[in-house]
């Protein structure tokens, strides 16, 4: 991908940027371990996994219900930088579930006021906010630091918290293409659905684009069909779970078995039950075929 030039009615907020050395040390402070310690106290992520909290980097496309709460958790997690992207404003009826925002902020931008809200709960984290649309055209803008970050060896990710069909396609294309890792939630009414991919650790399991092909119509969406509060929260708890297993190499996944990668969880708010399934790749993706294709001895099966 190469780098656009900068647009011109972007804004960008940026913090410091850490330089290559910072945070790369073999111990927590003190500090941080008070912070961090019921996190440092599981056996699966200790003071090497908050380290690589620290040391990692997250994209997050959209600060709506699902992106503003992802926000939140993982900043205040750990993890060391946050870009958010995200040309809405905030809207009296966002109020209910986008729990980051108040009255005060109704009619400015959503990733200025995040970053903003962010640097107070959680001030060691570096948040960068972009006030712009994210689309074909501006991914490689938008991408740019991240896959600086990536080139260094550093852990990344991005998080789709987006209810837009076109854009989510935007953003599944950009990801194959960056080869960066892609972790997607979204709900509608009582359904929602998660997953991620990763072309690098688990190519086999496909993308976006092989579950619901660019033709494919889509009507549902929060502002159409509606959403209870609660249920995004759960959708975006569980993105953010997700995120953070990757990051800290909780999967441990290979090419014949993954227990996140690879799958695609519903979730029903009205039964509260969850339901998953294996992904293979479409060997006539647009995106990310053709090549090898899982067995279709997979089954949809119970969690």
């Amino acid at each position: 991908m190469s780098k656009n030039p900068p647009l011109p009615h972007a804004e960008v907020l940026c913090g410091h940027i850490h330089s290559d050395n910072e945070h790369c040390g073999h111990t927590l402070s003190d500090a941080d371990f008070m912070r961090y310690s019921r996190q440092v106290l599981l056996p699966e992520v200790g003071e090497a996994g908050q380290l690589q909290l620290v040391d990692a980097s997250v994209v997050i496309i959209g600060l709506g219900g699902l992106g503003q709460l992802a926000a939140q958790y993982l900043a205040c997690a750990g993890i060391g930088r946050l870009t958010l992207i995200d040309m809405d404003k905030v809207e009296v009826s966002n109020l209910p579930r986008q729990l980051l925002f108040n009255d005060a902020d109704i009619g400015l931008n959503k990733a200025r006021v995040a970053k903003q809200k962010l640097n107070g709960i959680a001030p060691h984290c570096t948040v960068t906010a972009y006030e712009t649309a994210f689309n074909a055209a501006t991914s490689a803008y938008h991408l740019a630091d991240i896959l600086q970050i990536k080139q260094q060896g550093k852990r990344v990710l991005v998080l789709d918290c987006t209810d837009n069909f076109a854009t989510r396609q935007a953003i599944n294309r950009s990801c194959i293409e960056a080869a960066l890792p892609l972790v997607s939630a979204s709900i509608a009414a009582f359904s929602g659905q998660l997953f991620a991919v990763d072309q690098m650790q688990f190519p086999s399991g496909g993308c976006y684009h092989c579950i619901f092909p660019a033709q494919t119509r889509v009507s549902q969406s929060c502002s159409t069909q509606g959403v209870l509060g609660p249920s995004v929260g759960v959708m975006a708890s569980m993105q953010s779970l997700v995120a953070m297993k990757l990051l800290l190499n909780m999967d441990r996944c290979d090419e014949s078995k993954s227990a996140l990668l690879g799958r695609f969880w519903r979730f029903d708010a009205k039964s509260l039950s969850w339901t998953a399934a294996t992904l293979t790749r479409d060997p006539h993706c647009d995106v990310c075929g053709p090549k090898e294709v899982r067995s279709s001895s997979d089954k949809l099966s119970k969690l």
